[in-house]
């Protein structure tokens, strides 16, 4: 179960400190369904762009954001569907947008998760403590930007070699920027500048690490999986099915989404990917790679490995190939020429790296299955390629011009050409030798317990204990909105 233990001396802080900068804190509910937040809410809304920092875009923390820039309402859940002419495969495939929530990722999501529980509760004390978000880029940046519109210092962590944009960003924002050795898959280099945070900063710091935040998972099982939900009741026809849900991990999180997706359609199949030029669940970890938002070299504490059916690796080659081909005006010009509907053209900027990733590994999944035209493949995009505007420009630099005959051979090769090598259907044991990967890094380096680890594998409720927490702290967000007194 996630800790939700009173601490009424701090959470008085709390209260006082939100009553002071004009502080409301929306429930799961009302990410669910926005039809539930405040008429007088919505009205503020009107006048504030996506990115803003005010407290009034917690409410934006939704898969339902009108995509606008600047003072959108509520809708439908943002999705994508892509075609064969793009995809080769017969199979639809599906996927969540994530550039509609403030910061243009879904990772605000995911670090509202962790935070409010701590917040509405008073473990959190916004006045004594500083938030502390490791990361591998998008959730330090998520956390970051929650921090702040909660009115709580924030200490973002994550790999030098990480795209400019989100260290311009994070000087923003962020009280402190943490640069750590390494590239995306340089995890446990971002654990040992906890470590030392701890001991050199004691109390006076709390630790949101993404890896090991029940937060997190529950964010995406909840609200991630009621969006999937809703998608497939609007696309699924009478003979239709749902096949699985493909996504990368980096911290697991997002894919606690398929715990969900498994409940309600329990043949469905969940598919964790990584990079091929770091395969830790295919091959127990090494290397370095390029598809930033993903990490490496350890299994998330937070990642369900028995509710995993597929293991699969996608080249980071792929990956920056094709964000030349999805944003550079001759790769456009090529894909229009081969049947690709303009108007998906012309969103195709909204793939960030991890996103071409997941869609890579939902047209891999297509293949080996098989899959028809009355097969539905879900996956999500977390992040927009306005994140990675420096990678295109080094690469444009590096490599020169982009022409057809560049965009014709990396649409031949990265994605019509995409193949069925480097993955993996896990049998039980399988699924138990990837669990086991666990214990090198969090009960020997990070101190979780043999015991614990075990009740992950063979404790029935382990992982459904907390699915169902929303609703309490639901009532602890509302309760702590009353004290505040604003609403």
């Amino acid at each position: 179960m996630i800790d939700l233990t009173m601490h009424k001396e701090q959470l008085e802080s709390a209260v006082k400190r939100a009553r002071e900068r004009n502080i409301i804190i929306p429930t799961f509910a009302q990410q669910k369904d926005p039809s539930l937040i405040p008429a007088k809410i919505k009205e503020e809304l009107a006048n504030i762009g996506l990115w803003d920092i005010t407290p009034r875009n917690l409410f934006r923390i939704t898969w339902k954001n009108e995509p606008v820039a600047k003072g959108g309402g509520f809708g439908g859940v943002n999705y994508v569907e892509l075609p064969k002419s793009l995809t080769g495969v017969d199979a639809r495939i599906i996927a969540l947008v994530g550039k509609w929530f403030p910061t243009g990722a879904h990772k605000v999501g995911a670090t509202f998760g962790c935070l409010v529980p701590r917040l509405v509760t008073g473990q959190f004390d916004p006045i004594e403590h500083k938030a502390v978000w490791p990361s591998t880029g998008n959730y330090c940046r998520g956390g970051a930007y929650d921090s702040t519109l909660l009115a709580c210092e924030s200490i973002a962590i994550l790999p030098e070699e990480m795209s400019q944009e989100r260290f311009d960003w994070l000087s923003k924002v962020a009280g402190e920027v943490i640069a750590t050795p390494g590239c995306e898959s340089n995890v446990k280099e971002i654990f040992d500048k906890v470590w030392e945070l701890r001991r050199t900063r004691g109390d006076k710091i709390f630790v949101f690490n993404q890896f090991e935040e029940f937060g997190n998972y529950l964010w995406h099982y909840d609200i991630t999986g009621h969006a999937m939900e809703e998608v497939l009741a609007k696309e699924l026809g009478p003979n239709d099915k749902y096949a699985g849900v493909c996504l990368t991990t980096g911290s697991a999180g997002t894919i606690g989404c398929g715990d969900y997706m498994k409940q309600l359609f329990p043949t469905s199949k969940n598919v964790a990917g990584e990079a091929l030029q770091c395969p830790t669940l295919l091959e127990n970890g090494f290397g370095g790679h390029r598809i930033e938002g993903i990490g490496d070299k350890h299994v998330p504490w937070i990642h369900n490995v028995k509710n995993t059916d597929m293991i699969m690796a996608i080249d980071d080659n792929l990956v920056v190939s094709l964000a030349r081909l999805f944003n550079e005006p001759e790769g456009r010009k090529y894909l229009a020429s081969q049947g690709v509907p303009e108007e998906l053209v012309g969103q195709l900027d909204l793939l960030g790296f991890s996103s071409i990733a997941n869609t890579a590994m939902a047209i891999k999944f297509a293949k080996y299955y098989e899959l028809g035209e009355e097969d539905v493949v879900l996956t999500v995009w977390t992040d927009s390629m306005e994140l990675y505007q420096s990678r295109l420009k080094d690469m444009h630099e590096t490599l020169g011009e982009y022409t057809e005959k560049d965009a014709a051979a990396d649409d031949a090769r990265w994605l019509k050409g995409i193949t069925m090598d480097y993955l993996q259907e896990l049998t039980y044991t399988d699924r138990r030798r990837v669990h086991n990967l666990k214990y090198y890094t969090w009960v020997e380096q990070q101190g979780k317990t043999y015991e614990e680890i075990m009740d992950q594998w063979y404790k029935e409720d382990y992982w459904t204990s907390f699915q169902n927490q929303t609703e309490e702290m639901d009532a602890l967000i509302e309760e702590f909105n009353a004290k505040v007194g604003l609403l």
